[in-house]
């Protein structure tokens, strides 16, 4: 069982950032992976103040193509996973839920637009 605790905080500039928590003392030990491959340049600086470490993790610019990437971080010490993050692009998105999710609530809209119209022009 991992000691690290991983919170998300957001990604900007090609940059995923997220906060880790650490039961035990000293520097969290982790590693970034991508289809098994370790990514390099990603960083922990300590912040003193929350007794927390941010994580950087710079996105390679070979690992952003279509479908869907998924980063997996985990504890370096027991190899457990301690969280993720996914890219999703390109057309793999055209069969996404969340694609269609967007789809239908724009339908939902016109309807409602055009619902009330219609209440305006009979009432």
């Amino acid at each position: 069982m991992s000691t690290l605790t991983l919170t998300p905080t957001k990604m900007r500039r090609g940059v995923w950032e997220g906060m880790i928590s650490n039961s035990q003392t000293g520097v969290p030990q982790v590693t970034v992976t991508h289809l098994d491959k370790p990514v390099p340049g990603f960083e922990l600086t300590e912040n003193k103040d929350e007794n927390l470490w941010l994580l950087q993790v710079p996105v390679p610019v070979d690992a952003i193509e279509d479908g869907v990437q998924i980063f997996i971080i985990c504890d370096a010490m027991d190899g457990t996973q301690v969280g993720h993050f996914t890219l999703i692009a390109g057309e793999a998105l055209g069969d996404d839920i969340r694609v269609e999710m967007e789809l239908l609530r724009a339908e939902l809209d016109m309807l409602k637009r055009a619902f009330r119209r219609h209440c305006v022009e009979t009432a």
